[in-house]
């Protein structure tokens, strides 16, 4: 999945664009996905995250190592 926040597990949605008129088009709300890399003490190694800005923000809050073991406990691939 390309767009796809591996921390919070954020992908696109979709919805409409309602314009002036009322006139209703369909479209496609995207995460704000970056590739990051991480030093991660535990494993004693780097890692590459596919994260959103606000999972960026949880790996701030609660550490990597918090992090990666819960994306390691849902069997994901890091």
């Amino acid at each position: 999945m390309s767009n796809h926040c591996q921390v919070l597990g954020k992908a696109p949605t979709f919805g409409r664009t309602v314009s002036h008129s009322g006139r209703r088009t369909p479209r496609r709300f995207v995460p704000n996905i970056q590739r990051r890399r991480y030093w991660v003490p535990s494993l004693g190694r780097h890692v590459r995250l596919r994260v959103s800005t606000d999972g960026i923000k949880v790996i701030d809050r609660r550490g990597i190592d918090v992090v990666v073991a819960g994306i390691l406990r849902r069997g994901e691939k890091v």
